[in-house]
């Protein structure tokens, strides 16, 4: 249902079943899912595509060009996944040639006044609470979750299940499952809280607590850490993770405990 007070081009795939609110403006190339829920006061660009069962509240605007000096007109786009809500006045901007298009998966929670800048990648099941912005080209994994006003800088990795305090800045990558917090940004912790409400088994939260505690605790470098790691704990999925994640991260990963 588009309500008459709404602003809807005719170029563009929306389902028969949404809804769309008093005095939104829905731009040519959009395509929104079935079972989306348009506020009102919401605007949204071309390039935007919207999945399915989305909730987006008031003043909200999704797709709009990047804020980017260098962007130069390039066909992009925003993409936002099934059963993902995002609440009132949140900005998500446009790709860049970089990656050509910024995405906020599955079931993702995207709180008031948060902004995700041109080529971000959100993955499953993320939660930015309110006034959270991502500066361009941050990639955040599967199951992460930042705390208010947090502020992540260009071209971070924060990894799945990662737990960030609120007010932190993050200026570093922020490897899988730790708890962040202080500053400048520290290893604060396990998420174990996290984990265990994704039903990881009390041996995995164990050996995530291990893994940690030999890069963060037992040794004053990482490298050294990760020396230690392969020599003492037996091969797995969740280590080769964290060294994966480690080994990746040009830009080097947050401190240990001060």
């Amino acid at each position: 249902m588009i309500n008459k007070l709404a602003s809807v081009s005719t170029n563009t795939k929306i389902a028969d079943d949404v809804v769309i609110e008093p005095f939104t403006s829905i731009y040519e190339d959009v395509e929104i899912g079935k079972g989306t829920h348009i506020g009102p006061n919401v605007t949204i660009y071309p390039g935007t595509r919207i999945g399915e069962n989305v909730k987006v509240f008031p003043g909200a605007v999704l797709g709009a060009v990047p804020q980017d000096l260098k962007f130069g007109g390039e066909y992009t786009t925003v993409e936002i996944g099934n059963n993902t809500t995002i609440r009132e006045c949140v900005t998500i901007h446009r790709g860049t040639s970089d990656k050509m298009k910024t995405v906020v998966g599955k079931n993702c929670l995207i709180m008031g006044y948060v902004h995700i800048a041109h080529d971000c990648t959100l993955g499953n099941n993320v939660i930015l609470a309110n006034y959270t912005g991502l500066s361009g080209h941050v990639q955040i994994d599967d199951h992460a979750i930042l705390e208010g006003k947090v502020a992540a800088q260009q071209f971070m990795h924060i990894g799945s299940h990662a737990f960030i305090a609120g007010a932190s800045l993050v200026r570093k990558n922020v490897p899988p499952f730790v708890r962040a917090a202080r500053e400048p940004l520290s290893f604060a912790g396990v998420n174990a809280v996290g984990m265990r409400r994704r039903n990881f088994s009390e041996d995995d939260i164990k050996l995530i607590e291990d893994i940690y505690r030999i890069i963060f605790v037992q040794n004053n470098n990482i490298s050294k850490g990760l020396q230690s790691l392969d020599e003492d704990l037996p091969d797995s999925a969740l280590k080769q993770m964290v060294i994966d994640f480690i080994k990746n991260s040009e830009k080097g990963i947050i401190r240990g405990l001060l």
